[in-house]
């Protein structure tokens, strides 16, 4: 991950925000689109790292999203440096944007795209958009329109597809997705990234678990590991939203327990047509390599 870095700034993020942090050799950077995994992968590290499903703290706190705006970058550091564990920090910034330092392992995470932006869509509808204004400092907008007037599920997702904004300022399309996971598998063989697919987790949880523990160099006694993977499932994720849904310590979701909405795929399936089938597989097919593409829809196990 040699060269200059591009940088990428959406409406709340900035990766130039990566500047001046002091890597460790061992850190781990888990980078996803969002939607796409980011938080299991997040709550995998931490299962790992700590060895036991009662974690210290809320996982913001000993994981944080350092790009997100919201909170002082140098808070975010001195967070980060009181920290004495095995690090694990999240983003949203694909691997071309992050610094490179030796002994660090980037952990990027895909998932089918068409459940991703389904569950963009129920995401967006969950923000706390006042609370995330009035963080960033930006002006009150315009009156909102009716609920009768915002999108359907449908009308997101073609909206979502047909997106032509520049990766590098609004990832969250489909051409973002693409983009950032292109990124990521040109880098498949680059001992220092690993590959986790959301429908290989949804398979087989604990041998994934497991071969990321090898990949991360961790050593894990057998007799944690019936606890370990029971912590990581959906459901008990689930139960506890309060202490693993990203806030930065400012809540900005409507409803905690929203953020995990189904965790199942195929939901797409009931919302498109057979011709908006059609365009997606023409679309993606433009964006990125067939082997991208089969990895995007099926992990490697499938």
């Amino acid at each position: 991950m040699s060269g200059e870095r591009a940088r990428y700034r959406t409406s709340l993020e900035d990766s130039a925000r990566w500047e001046g942090l002091e890597f460790r050799s061992d850190d781990i950077v888990i980078s996803a689109p969002s939607k796409s995994g980011t938080t299991w992968a997040q709550m995998l590290c931490a299962l790992l790292v700590f060895q036991t499903p009662d974690l210290p703290a809320p996982l913001t706190t000993f994981s944080p999203w350092l790009d997100m705006r919201i909170r002082p970058v140098e808070e975010v550091f001195a967070q980060l440096d009181q920290q004495r564990h095995r690090r694990f920090i999240k983003t949203h910034t694909p691997l071309d944007g992050l610094p490179s330092h030796p002994g660090v392992t980037y952990l990027a995470v895909g998932r089918d795209p068409r459940d991703a932006a389904v569950s963009l869509h129920h995401q967006h509808q969950n923000l706390d958009r006042e609370t995330i204004r009035r963080l960033l400092g930006e002006p009150a907008p315009g009156p909102a329109p009716p609920p009768a007037q915002r999108p359907s599920e449908r009308e997101a997702f073609l909206a979502w597809m047909a997106n032509e904004d520049s990766p590098f300022e609004n990832l969250d399309s489909l051409r973002g997705l693409a983009w950032q996971q292109s990124v990521a598998w040109s880098r498949r063989r680059d001992p220092a990234v690993v590959l986790l697919h959301y429908s290989d987790l949804s398979r087989d949880l604990e041998g994934q678990m497991r071969w990321l523990a090898r990949q991360l160099g961790i050593e894990v006694p057998e007799r944690a590991w019936p606890a370990l993977v029971d912590a990581a499932t959906f459901e008990h994720m689930r139960q506890r939203a309060d202490d693993l849904v990203p806030d930065e310590r400012r809540p900005i979701f409507i409803a905690n327990d929203r953020f995990f909405r189904s965790g199942t795929s195929g939901q797409w399936r009931a919302l498109l047509t057979p011709d908006d089938v059609a365009e997606y597989q023409h679309r993606i097919g433009a964006l990125t390599s067939p082997d991208l593409a089969h990895w995007l829809h099926h992990g490697m196990l499938g």
